[in-house]
């Protein structure tokens, strides 16, 4: 068994410490400096207070400023942080890189470098001290996966992705378990790619929820399923574009990164509810408010998105009728655009 420490005492960071400790692992969960209550809560009764759930008592809950404490002797580290806060968790992990360090991270975005997208285990990786940066290769946890779920030990099945196959494989043995079944997967890019627009096109999907009720509809097999569909279907094409885009393998999106994914977060996630609120026509401001304070991925992937788009069309990398839906969503949950779906400009080459 191993010693694991998680950086993200959030929903994702905490669930994802229950099938470990089920696995025999010693779990060590940090809080950023955002989760004090959480870990004055786990210390105090073991009682998460945003999932609302009472989470085994084995999981040792630290600080912040106990981080250096609770690496120590560690076989791997893991980030449980927001897409925001990954440069700051890099920067902790950074003094307490040793060679060969596994790390693994649940954390979904892409960033811009130098004008290109870069997923987040090469950010993680460019962030390690010089010395031991070429003997550590970051890896990530990709696919379907709500937090509460997890954390009540709902079978569930996602990709571990990264750079070096050895680490792949290490990884998936320590955290593979009888309800959390862990499959690795060699397209970093695809996967990645997949990890983090899914936020943005769960929310287009779930667009038609808020339709279908602001029109006074009522949930059911009469809705707008038919228009959901349609989306859903060209959310997958436009993964699978963005993926070639960058080098990697188109067919990820079939998998569980990409479909699998945009399935459980249009469904189960915050994301698809931020989109029912939009489709209900309470705008940006206002559907914000009501997600109170639940981070909101969407919005920033959209925002990288948007500057990407401009940066790849000056290069003729890319032209200008492609990706429709993800620039009306731009535009949607950026700019208060109307809720409209383009759809004549789907489903073209």
């Amino acid at each position: 068994m191993a010693v694991i420490t998680i950086l993200g005492a959030g929903m994702m960071g905490s669930a994802f410490c229950v099938p470990l400790v089920d696995r025999g692992h010693e779990v060590r969960l940090v809080g950023t400096h955002l989760d004090d209550e959480i870990v004055k809560s786990l210390q105090s009764d073991s009682f998460h207070p945003k999932m609302k759930l009472e989470l085994p008592r084995s999981i040792k809950a630290f600080y912040c400023a106990e981080l250096e404490e609770a690496a120590a002797g560690a076989d791997v580290i893991g980030l449980g942080v927001s897409s925001a806060g990954i440069q700051w968790a890099t920067a902790q992990v950074a003094k307490l890189a040793r060679p060969g360090l596994p790390i693994v991270m649940i954390t979904k975005g892409l960033e811009l470098v130098d004008g290109s997208l870069s997923v987040l285990p090469d950010i993680v990786k460019r962030g390690m001290p010089l010395p031991f940066r070429e003997s550590i290769f970051p890896a990530a946890i990709a696919g379907p996966c709500i937090a509460g779920e997890l954390a009540r030990r709902v079978p569930t099945s996602v990709v571990v992705t990264g750079r070096d196959e050895p680490t792949l494989l290490r990884l998936q043995e320590l955290l593979s378990g009888s309800y959390y079944h862990v499959f690795p997967c060699k397209d970093v890019l695809g996967a990645e790619v997949c990890a983090a627009l899914k936020n943005a096109y769960a929310m287009g999907v779930a667009l038609g929820a808020g339709l279908h009720e602001k029109n006074g509809g009522l949930p059911g097999s009469i809705a707008m399923h038919n228009w959901e569909s349609a989306v859903f279907a060209q959310s997958i094409r436009e993964m699978m574009r963005v993926i070639s885009l960058l080098g990697g393998d188109p067919l990820t999106a079939a998998g569980l990164p990409g479909v699998g994914d945009l399935d459980v977060t249009m469904n189960g996630g915050r994301t698809g509810r931020f989109g029912r609120f939009l489709g209900l026509g309470l705008g940006v401001a206002e559907s914000v408010a009501r997600m109170e304070g639940a981070t909101l991925e969407c919005l920033e992937i959209l925002s990288v998105m948007r500057s990407a788009i401009s940066m790849y069309e000056a290069r003729e990398m890319l032209r200008h009728d492609e990706l429709p839906l993800l620039r009306r969503l731009i535009a949607i949950a950026l700019d208060d655009a109307p809720v409209e779906m383009p759809f004549d400009a789907f489903f073209r080459p």
